[in-house]
């Protein structure tokens, strides 16, 4: 049994055996309260793992850290539910900006500020990164292999980066955001080039997601799943390739073809 699952007892129907009991994995869900420089900012549901990496890919991607040099330390409280992050920068003026933000699709509520979105402006993504269908097919298929939780409780979102041929980082978790910002903030707090990778995930392509590969510098992103039209408008704009649907060695590329070549 994974320590992110618990077992239970629960009543299973199955047409042919009728109402039976039996035992069955469930996915730990735990609320995690982040501090930055000891003023409360949000509470995240999660798994609870990876949790200085999900807090530093979280405050990345809202504009509170510039540099993992801003980070003067992080003390994780896993017995009260609570990450401190202690930060050099001034916050005060980000933590102002708390209010204006839009709801987001994510799992839970998520945040996405306007000015990230203006930061952003005019920035595109260079990347002289070229990969074949055969590479997408291959790290969807590696992405679906290496996660013992799904298969457990189907109850996770799978999230990874990647190069062309393998999976360098992969993380997991009940919301497909901090998924995305546990990868953010192992690249982060590693300073690891991203020119040159990609990022697959099982969740949908949302803005969102978009504007945290776009401040990484990650030129491709992969998923399962669909994108939605404002990360499509995004994406084109930025100039990252954005590609769904990948099932069955099957996908779409909504954007950013350039960068997909075949023999």
């Amino acid at each position: 049994m994974s320590e992110n699952t618990v077992e239970i007892d629960v009543l299973h129907f199955d047409p042919s055996t009728g109402l039976r009991r039996q035992s069955r994995s469930v996915i730990r869900e735990k609320p995690i309260t982040l501090f930055i420089n000891e003023t409360e900012l949000v509470t995240l549901l999660c798994t609870g793992h990876h949790l200085d990496e999900l807090a530093a890919g979280f405050l990345f991607a809202e504009g509170f850290l510039k540099s993992p040099k801003d980070i003067l330390g992080i003390e994780i409280d896993e017995a009260n539910g609570q990450v401190h992050v202690t930060c050099s920068r001034d916050t005060g003026a980000v933590n102002q900006l708390w209010t204006k933000r839009t709801v987001t699709s994510g799992c839970g509520k998520g945040t996405l500020f306007y000015f990230a979105l203006d930061a952003l402006r005019g920035k595109r993504v260079r990347s002289d990164l070229r990969l074949d269908p055969r590479n997408i097919v291959n790290r969807m298929e590696d992405l679906h292999r290496m996660s013992d939780t799904y298969r457990l409780t189907h109850g996770v979102h799978n999230t990874a980066l990647a190069d062309a041929g393998e999976i360098l980082v992969f993380r997991d978790d009940i919301g497909r955001h901090n998924a995305v910002d546990m990868i953010v903030g192992h690249c982060f707090l590693n300073a690891i080039p991203l020119r040159d990778k990609l990022l697959v995930t099982t969740g949908r392509l949302t803005s969102e997601m978009l504007i945290k590969a776009a401040k990484l510098g990650i030129p491709i992103l992969v998923s399962r799943n669909t994108a939605t039209t404002l990360a499509i408008e995004l994406a084109k704009t930025l100039h990252i390739t954005l590609i769904g649907h990948v099932r069955a060695g099957k996908f779409v590329v909504y954007s950013g073809e350039e960068r997909i070549v075949s023999d």
